[in-house]
């Protein structure tokens, strides 16, 4: 019988969809995302806007979770938490972080490496009075990553905060945004034999410099 780990190890996939060169990728990494992230919005893939991101605690242990892109512009890329929860903690002692999309239809992967920073609370405060009703009020009723006695707490916080606040819940103060200024691009396009294309962007006195790594 064939035990279930060898299955995995000799699960294979060619990738033939597309390359990347230096030729036709764009000159700003920016502008490379923007354009494979809205390839993956127009092939309606399942949530091309979630995102790994990873931190290190003071412990120097790493941790990653998914979470959802919100906005990008020139200053980098946003996303919104509860600022108390593991990876808040671990942010305000160390504010470096990664990111990585994984587009997996596509054949591709985005890593973006570089420093966080809280969202203005303006932009925290437009952002989450944009959202459903009932995601505002489960921004107040889960206590992110502590550990709670059983979904009821969920529940019962969920009614008790609904019941306070009815129609027009206020942003909490340990809840809104980050943005990660990016120091580092990472473009890596699925290529067959395993000879795959990766685009890294660095920063060389303010300006982007990019260069092909080895697969």
């Amino acid at each position: 019988m064939t035990t279930p780990s060898a299955s995995i190890a000799h699960l294979r996939k060619s990738y033939e969809r597309a390359e990347l060169n230096e030729e036709a990728s764009h000159a700003k990494p920016l502008d490379q995302f923007a354009h494979w992230l809205q390839e993956a919005i127009q092939a309606e893939l399942p949530e091309p806007n979630a995102m790994t991101v990873a931190t290190v605690g003071n412990d120097l242990r790493p941790s990653t979770r998914v979470v959802l892109i919100k906005g990008y512009d020139e200053r980098g890329i946003v996303w919104y938490t509860n600022y108390d929860s593991r990876k808040g903690r671990e942010l305000a002692g160390n504010p470096y972080a990664a990111l990585q999309f994984h587009w997996v239809e596509l054949e591709r992967v985005v890593r973006i490496e570089g420093r966080m920073e809280k969202v203005s609370a303006e932009e925290s405060d437009t952002y989450f009075h944009s959202r459903p009703l009932d995601s505002r009020i489960g921004a107040w009723a889960s206590p992110q990553s502590q550990v709670i006695a059983g979904r009821s707490v969920l529940v019962a916080n969920a009614a008790k905060y609904g019941a306070q606040f009815l129609l027009q819940p206020p942003r909490p103060e340990h809840w809104g945004g980050y943005r990660l200024l990016p120091e580092q691009w990472e473009f890596w396009q699925g290529r067959k034999s395993r000879l795959h294309d990766r685009l890294r962007y660095r920063q060389d006195q303010g300006v982007w410099v990019r260069e092909r790594l080895a697969p």
